[in-house]
């Protein structure tokens, strides 16, 4: 088989845009000084391919075609980029650029969870009580109204999810302008949310409370023509189902877990842009 024939088995939509790529370059560390000499380092656009190909398929590190990039040369660069932070910056300009744009709506914010396996187990994985207590993870984010991921955080399966409430704001790549009379920020969530100390948190956090108590969503349901404000979050999880190697978390670390679903939070909000130039969000 000639080389070009086996490249074309690669699938393009497993593969990075070029938006993407553009906006990550900036944010890669600099390439360690060699006075002795030594190998050419590897280009970063193919391993970042290598990276998303990963990302996007659940394949194994070890099953990477090797026409994309080398497993270990591929692995080592993406330890590398973990350590350096790379994914989580690449989502930060991403809703800087749909805030210019107008798109990241903050009004309506929503906040829901999705449980996964976690065979290998590691850090932030407990038992799941719906897998009759085997290795579990689970991920909770935080939307805008059209469903862009502004916030996540990972915990083990065990853990139950108004305990992230705090903590997601905390995780924002980028904060949101205080809410005042004129631009009131919003709070939806589902009966599983239905505590008191978690409205206070919502009151201090100076969100407008909609979180419905229990048996009201379900009256509300029943109404022709009504559409749950919370079900872009649980879009937005869907979205994110569709990157196979976040379906079963196979990481023990949970930094390496983090940084692709930082890579797929990234790619949602730079999907969503509509300006040609990456940079022109930077002046």
């Amino acid at each position: 088989m000639k080389p070009s024939e086996r490249e074309s088995t690669v699938n393009p939509i497993c593969l990075p845009t070029e938006e993407l790529w553009l906006a990550l370059q900036p944010l890669l560390p600099a390439e360690k000084p060699k006075p002795r000499g030594g190998r050419r380092r590897v280009d970063d656009y193919k391993l970042f391919q290598a990276m998303f190909y990963v990302l996007r398929t659940g394949i194994q590190w070890q099953a990477l075609p090797r026409q994309l990039a080398a497993c270990s040369t591929a692995h080592d660069r993406y330890q590398e980029w973990v350590k350096a932070g790379v994914f989580y910056q690449l989502w930060h300009p991403g809703l800087m650029h749909n805030q210019v744009e107008g798109n990241p709506d903050r009004e309506w914010q929503c906040i829901d969870s999705a449980s996964g396996k976690a065979p290998p187990g590691g850090q932030d994985a407990g038992p799941d009580p719906t897998h009759r207590g085997k290795g579990g993870t689970k991920r909770h984010i935080l939307t805008q109204a059209r469903g862009l991921p502004i916030a996540l955080t990972v915990t083990g399966a065990n853990v139950h999810d108004k305990k992230q409430v705090k903590p997601l704001p905390d995780s924002m790549p980028l904060l949101p302008p205080l809410p005042d009379e004129e631009n009131p920020q919003h709070f939806r969530a589902d009966k599983g949310y239905d505590y008191e100390d978690i409205r206070t948190i919502i009151f201090l956090f100076l969100y407008q409370d909609h979180i419905k108590a229990r048996g009201e969503e379900k009256q509300e349901l029943k109404t022709p023509g009504y559409r749950a404000r919370r079900r872009v979050c649980e879009r937005t999880h869907s979205w994110m189902n569709r990157f196979r190697r976040i379906l079963i978390r196979w990481e023990k670390k949970v930094d390496n877990y983090l940084a692709f679903l930082h890579l797929a939070c990234a790619h949602i909000v730079w999907k969503n842009c509509t300006l040609a130039d990456p940079f022109q969000v930077f002046g």
